[in-house]
């Protein structure tokens, strides 16, 4: 029954007379070719099941917002870590520049005495 209706080519097979190709599945290399008049209606019912598929596997409205939560909450936890490491560094700079200063003034200290 399969090949009176649908016939699965490869490339460079022809297809009989009056089929036409109603979608390619390219995973497969194949092209999937039913009668003229069919394909317009294999293609539409393909489709409609793919968006039922898809209708049918999205998250319901409260995962959405958990997952909006957890985003927002991701969000916050780089910016305060982005804060802190620059932070650190500002305050490690600082530090290292008051040791300057201090080996400086002890250097001047040493050669005045």
């Amino acid at each position: 029954m399969r090949g009176m209706v649908r016939c699965d080519l490869g490339h460079g097979a022809q297809p009989p007379r009056g089929w036409r190709l109603a979608w390619y599945e390219p995973r497969r290399r194949v092209g999937v070719f039913f009668p003229a008049p069919l394909h317009w209606l294999a293609r539409g019912l393909r489709e409609l099941a793919w968006r039922m598929g898809v209708a049918w596997r999205a998250p319901t409205r409260e995962k959405h917002d958990v997952f909006d939560l957890q985003r927002v909450y991701r969000e916050k936890q780089k910016l305060a870590g982005e804060y802190s490491r620059g932070y650190l560094q500002g305050w490690q700079e600082c530090f290292d520049t008051w040791v300057e200063t201090i080996d400086t003034v002890s250097d001047d200290d040493e050669m005045r005495n």
